[in-house]
């Protein structure tokens, strides 16, 4: 998994290939100061098909990491996630907030807690950009619902870990999590973290393929069994899939996306 994980994070910061956009029209791009992080992000921003003439209607809102991989072919590291065109097929009433990873600080960003070896840890920054700075852009200039059940963090490995931490850390801001082979090798202290919650009512899609580490399915059963002991499991607040065959890549959650999204809501 280690091995798997530093060529993704090596390769992921490379310029996509020379060709044409894929973009949808529905996806525009802007840029916003990041000031807990001491820079500014690129933020890619969906929007429903009809948004311009229902002038009355809120939607609900994703928040995406790694913005370069889900709208466009061109700038993406092996493939996109097809994010535009899946929405636009399911005529889904949702925004989507992309933002752009940090290219060499990816790590620090998206990572909760150092590991010995990669270092990282900064995710509480990234986060309260994210809750402070950027979802008060989004709601002041664009007609969202507000409210936790309508606002969904989303990733997928570094990712992934992010999105089950920030939906937990804060659940008074996001009332659902997309968490797709979450790299929650990463720390143990990801752990101690769940158990240290006294209650989780955070709604929760976990993905992962059996292909991807030795480890990758035994760290989300484990996951899941410590999340039972915060909530009864007749709530079905979170589903767990595992795809025979799935590997560590973007055909994987792009194959996925819709449907995690369906069972979440919007």
């Amino acid at each position: 998994m280690k091995r798997i994980f530093l060529a993704i994070l090596f390769l992921i910061t490379l310029i996509g290939k020379a060709q044409e956009s894929t973009a949808s029209k529905n996806v525009t791009t802007f840029t916003i100061e990041a000031p807990q992080l001491h820079t500014s992000k690129k933020i890619w921003i969906y929007l429903p098909e009809n948004y311009s003439k229902e002038t009355q209607k809120r939607y609900s809102v994703i928040y995406m990491h790694d913005a370069q991989n889900l709208f466009d072919a061109k700038t993406s590291y092996s493939g996109e996630w097809n994010v535009d065109e899946k929405l636009d097929s399911l005529k889904a009433p949702v925004i989507v907030v992309g933002i752009e990873h940090g290219n060499e600080k990816r790590i620090e960003e998206l990572t909760p807690f150092k590991n010995e070896k990669y270092g990282g840890g900064n995710a509480d920054n990234y986060l309260e950009f994210i809750v402070k700075t950027l979802k008060p852009h989004i709601d002041k200039n664009y007609r969202t619902k507000t409210k936790p059940k309508n606002t969904i963090l989303f990733g997928s490995s570094l990712g992934g870990l992010f999105s089950f931490y920030g939906a937990l850390k804060y659940p008074e801001v996001f009332g659902k999590a997309g968490v797709f082979s979450p790299s929650f090798w990463f720390s143990n202290d990801i752990y101690t973290f769940t158990e240290k919650q006294s209650k989780i009512k955070t709604k929760i899609y976990f993905l992962c393929g059996d292909k991807e580490s030795d480890d990758m399915v035994n760290d989300l059963t484990k996951m899941k069994r410590l999340l039972d002991t915060k909530r009864c499991y007749c709530l079905h607040l979170d589903k767990i899939k595992i795809v025979k065959d799935g590997e560590h890549n973007e055909k994987l959650w792009r194959d996925n996306f819709a449907q995690a999204l369906l069972w979440l809501g919007y």
